[in-house]
């Protein structure tokens, strides 16, 4: 694991929570440091600060993607407005952590974005499981190649992070069920955050503005008080 954060109280303590928890930890104080280190050994997942001096978290998230490295990247950040988020997101970033945050919910983010990366399928009812062939999935105009971790709307292929690309697997495996905010938390973050957080509503957000076209209907619905379902009116 990769760790970069400037405040060195913070990296200390977090990189002594983690060595701890297990993990094999490198820390380092900056961007620069940051990209060099993942250059040379590759790590399973890096936790980046976003306020960092020279080059921040952002940035060295941008550089890697366009790198075509697709290490997940868990956002350290005090910035807490939703375009805050959006611009992580945007970076390539698959999930944030807000500032001050319990050490816990970093365990809990890590763990489940190590699961998704190792492999672990979904758990999918039987009846499903019949109706879907392997690797493919295609309902309301959307096909996913799950293998290949590709998604398209029509002819248009869709641009989706390693989280956006499970909630929509999950969101179209169960097609025209009502998922509540409790069942796709614990399936795509393995942790439920609770009523108020707003981590879902971000990534439910940014993902219809990659779906939605002008004069197509609506994929993903919201049922206000209980969660989210995909369909198409």
């Amino acid at each position: 694991m990769l760790l970069a954060e400037d405040d060195r109280a913070i990296r200390h303590a977090l990189e002594r929570a983690l060595t701890l928890e297990g993990y094999e930890v490198t820390a380092v104080a900056d961007g620069v440091e940051a990209l060099a280190q993942a250059h040379r050994t590759q790590p399973d997942v890096l936790v980046l600060d976003v306020m960092m001096p020279g080059i921040d978290g952002l940035q060295v998230c941008r550089v890697l993607r366009a790198e075509g490295d697709r290490t997940p990247i868990l956002m350290l950040t005090a910035l807490v407005e939703t375009a805050d988020r959006i611009a992580g997101l945007d970076a390539g970033a698959d999930d944030y952590v807000v500032k001050p945050f319990d050490v816990e919910e970093v365990f809990a983010r890590l763990r489940a974005l190590l699961r998704r990366t190792s492999g672990t399928p979904f758990e999918v009812p039987k009846e499903e499981e019949k109706r879907i062939p392997t690797g493919q999935l295609s309902v309301a105009g959307l096909r996913m190649d799950v293998q290949a971790r590709r998604a398209w709307r029509g002819e248009r292929e869709l641009e989706l992070t390693r989280t956006e690309f499970d909630l929509l697997e999950l969101l179209a495996r169960n097609a025209g069920i009502v998922l509540d905010h409790a069942t796709i938390y614990d399936r795509i973050w393995g942790y439920d955050f609770g009523p108020g957080s707003k981590n879902l509503a971000v990534y439910v957000g940014y993902l219809r503005r990659k779906l939605d076209e002008p004069g197509a209907p609506a994929l993903i619905h919201t049922v206000r008080g209980v969660g989210y379902v995909l369909r198409e009116d």
